[in-house]
């Protein structure tokens, strides 16, 4: 089987993404991880897959699998690069769509100056719709993970999240913690782990380690959930500028019952062909 697909990137987080607009595209969870494969396949993060809208209200329908080969609800570094094909592919010139997704409809907007704006939602704190299995909503919560404590910040943002403050983003223990948070029993479907600096009121620093993909040179769901967090905290401001290893978002998120607003960039790489394992 031959797929033909086009390779994007936001802020280094990469997605091979396909137009099934037309006809139907189904990919087994084996050729999803072929394709993920930077050795084999072509190399991504996610694939992303552009789908008619299911709905009236709506103008795409939008699916992310992760490099494992699993659905997963949102990627908001993959909204914005949608939102740039669609418009490349001329399957839209509206500067506002609304888009379907597993988590619900996200509404990316197309800037003057190329970059995206996606209205990401209102966040979610009740642990049942993270999911996150404790009594009760708390401010933070206490994580056991590998013998230690670490307090986090518990929320959804169409995808869930844990997000802890750390000293310094460049010495966090993402590579040993991630995991552990990744697959930690009190988050049924997994979780991504956030690890947040906070610079000042208005600048962040982050890394992500994403559930099924692993660390991700950027991840907008994550600076979304991160912001939020530390707004909850305190110690930031309503617009944040959020530093990943692969550039900079910038997050709005008013207060509670508010949406979350991210703006930044989606760029195209190449267009290609894979030939598929059966």
């Amino acid at each position: 089987m031959k797929l033909t697909f086009t390779k994007m990137q936001g802020l280094g987080n990469d997605f091979v993404v396909v137009d099934a607009t037309r006809s139907p595209v189904v990919l087994t969870p084996a050729q999803l991880r072929f394709i993920a494969d930077r050795h084999f396949g072509v190399g991504c993060d996610q694939l992303l897959m552009v789908e008619p809208a299911r709905s009236a209200d709506t103008d795409f329908y939008y699916r992310i699998f992760n490099a494992d080969g699993g659905e997963v609800e949102q990627c908001g570094n993959g909204a914005r690069c949608f939102v740039r094909y669609v418009h490349q592919r001329g399957l839209t010139d509206k500067k506002v769509i609304r888009v379907g997704t597993l988590a619900g409809i996200i509404e990316p907007r197309l800037e003057a100056n190329s970059e995206v704006t996606v209205n990401m939602g209102v966040p979610r704190f009740e642990p049942a719709q993270i999911p996150f299995t404790v009594p009760a909503r708390l401010p933070l919560y206490d994580l056991a993970v590998d013998k230690n404590i670490i307090k986090i910040n518990a929320l959804s943002i169409g995808n869930p999240h844990a997000v802890q403050v750390v000293a310094d983003a460049d010495s966090a223990p993402v590579a040993t913690q991630g995991p552990l948070i990744e697959a930690h029993p009190l988050f049924p479907q997994r979780v991504n782990a956030g690890f947040m600096q906070v610079v000042d009121r208005g600048h962040i620093r982050l890394r992500v380690y994403e559930r099924g993909a692993g660390e991700t040179l950027a991840c907008g769901t994550g600076a979304c959930a991160a912001v939020v967090a530390g707004i909850e905290r305190g110690l930031l401001d309503a617009r944040v500028t959020v530093s990943t290893r692969g550039g900079d978002l910038v997050i709005v998120w008013s207060g509670a019952g508010q949406p979350v607003l991210m703006t930044g960039p989606a760029v195209t790489v190449f267009d290609g062909t894979v030939e598929l394992p059966d």
